[in-house]
């Protein structure tokens, strides 16, 4: 117990050395843009934890934008997940169907996400189903991409061994291809989480009433930029605390696969 804390604090340390720097700096410097990071905690007390006990301190600001843009962020990244995942595997096992599809993708991929919101604001109108599509099309490639090439690489020693043992249609799709591909898998995934944090932050910039982006833009319409680098800030934090528990989900399911490489 004494280590891991010991482990976290070592960690961590750069943080507080950092934010009392910047407190030092912004002060001396007086920059109208660059607040000190006493003021932005100001800030983000007076828009979010200012609400009563029962509700633990959280204001009506928090509990309307936080989870509405969670909740797009979450749903666009398993509508991704699913989409690529089935669709990359498919892929992966087809060398017909790659070579077809395979230019469309590197063409469809790189056409910036944010460049398409007029066509899906056409499409699906201004809402979280417009938000929720935007986010998904921006972060399935990476998906796609991984998952497909985890299914094209698998060991031919698996493949011959599933069909000694009589393996055929979804048994060797579930006891041999996905696990094979699980790790290339989780890599796409983990990419697309990071983009879909920031691609939720560009939807909710264009025609949104509620969500984290929502409250940034007006932040910065009333010219509060101790409110934008809150918003900023809470950003940063949701992005560390996603990231942290899919890692700790990744070394649950992948543990397989680190025992596996470890040498004997």
């Amino acid at each position: 117990m004494t280590k891991g804390v010991l482990r976290v604090i070592g960690r961590l340390w750069p943080v507080p050395a950092v934010l009392v720097l910047w407190e030092l700096i912004t002060r001396g410097a007086e920059l109208p843009a660059f607040p000190p990071p006493s003021r932005i905690a100001a800030a983000m007390y007076t828009m979010w934890l200012t609400g009563p006990a029962e509700r633990l301190w959280l204001s009506d600001a928090a509990l309307t934008n936080i989870p509405a843009s969670v909740g797009r962020l979450l749903a666009g990244w398993a509508l991704a997940g699913v989409a690529g995942v089935t669709l990359g595997v498919a892929l992966g096992r087809s060398p017909l169907l790659f070579r077809f599809a395979d230019p469309l993708i590197q063409f469809a991929r790189a056409i910036p996400p944010p460049m398409l919101l007029p066509f899906f604001m056409a499409l699906f109108a201004i809402g979280p189903r417009m938000q929720i599509n935007v986010i998904a099309f921006g972060i399935v490639w990476p998906i796609l991409i991984n998952a497909c090439e985890g299914a094209r690489h698998v060991d031919r020693q698996h493949l011959d061994a599933a069909t000694v043992f009589g393996l055929r249609g979804r048994e060797r799709l579930f006891r041999i291809i996905l696990p094979s591909a699980m790790p290339k898998i989780f890599a796409g995934l983990r990419v697309s989480l990071s983009l879909a944090l920031i691609l939720m932050v560009i939807s909710e910039l264009v025609g949104s009433t509620d969500g984290i982006g929502f409250q940034l833009l007006d932040a910065q319409r009333s010219y509060d930029l101790a409110g934008v680098w809150g918003s900023i800030v809470l950003l940063g934090a949701l992005g560390y605390a996603f990231n942290a528990a899919f890692l700790a989900v990744e070394r649950r399911v992948l543990s397989w696969h680190r025992s596996a490489r470890q040498p004997a």
